[in-house]
């Protein structure tokens, strides 16, 4: 009686593959903020990739959560599936936040340290693109997904020093002279720490789920 029950439900099985095209539009998207860092004729085409993928991104967010709404099973707890969701989101628009700032001021050479922290996120979304692919089985993967977790803790860690080491030679550079272009950089710099923070909410969110259900 339970399974016939069980298969007028809405199948739960939405979830996992919904969070791994939505962790493969990060990847791509962090890609691209990446080669906007890079420099070069490509800046304005990267650009409105991005914005494309925002929203791809946002769409399938909307899917996952119209899914909450209409799946009677859930794969784990319906807070921590909003949550996860809620925070890759938040990473795809921090990198859309990126790129609308370097248009804006229209950047188009980059500090030294800026493309260190472009990579720094590239690393972090492909980690998370792992993680997310592990968690239709939490318990099997718990210590995998713990230490990718760590890693993307430690990738974000080196950013920071980047970005502080970033700012000081920014400084040193400008100092007594173009206010504004401190100004812009320290922009820039800001804006990308905090896309790789983003990334590391979600190994945040990650490392939860794999503590309550691993």
């Amino acid at each position: 009686m339970l399974q016939w029950f069980q298969r007028l439900m809405p199948r739960q099985d939405v979830f996992f593959p919904a969070f791994e095209r939505h962790a493969a539009v990060i990847v791509k998207t962090a890609m691209a903020l990446r080669e906007m860092v890079a420099g070069g004729d490509q800046l304005k085409l990267r650009f409105q990739e991005v914005l494309e993928l925002e929203h791809e991104a946002d769409s399938i967010a909307r899917e996952v959560l119209i899914g909450l709404r209409t799946t009677f099973i859930t794969p784990f707890d319906r807070a921590d599936i909003q949550s996860l969701i809620t925070s890759m989101d938040d990473s795809v628009d921090q990198c859309k936040q990126t790129a609308k700032a370097i248009t804006l001021f229209e950047v188009t050479t980059f500090e030294p340290e800026m493309p260190k922290i472009a990579g720094a996120i590239v690393e972090c979304a492909e980690l998370v693109q792992r993680a997310v692919s592990m968690l239709s089985d939490v318990g099997t993967n718990a210590t995998d997904l713990n230490e990718i977790c760590l890693q993307i803790t430690r990738i974000e860690g080196n950013a920071d020093d980047s970005y502080d080491r970033g700012l000081e030679l920014l400084y040193q550079k400008v100092k007594g002279g173009d206010a504004i272009e401190f100004i812009r950089g320290s922009e820039i710099y800001k804006h990308l720490e905090d896309t790789v923070d983003s990334l590391d909410d979600v190994g945040d969110e990650i490392q939860g789920i794999v503590i309550e259900h691993g």
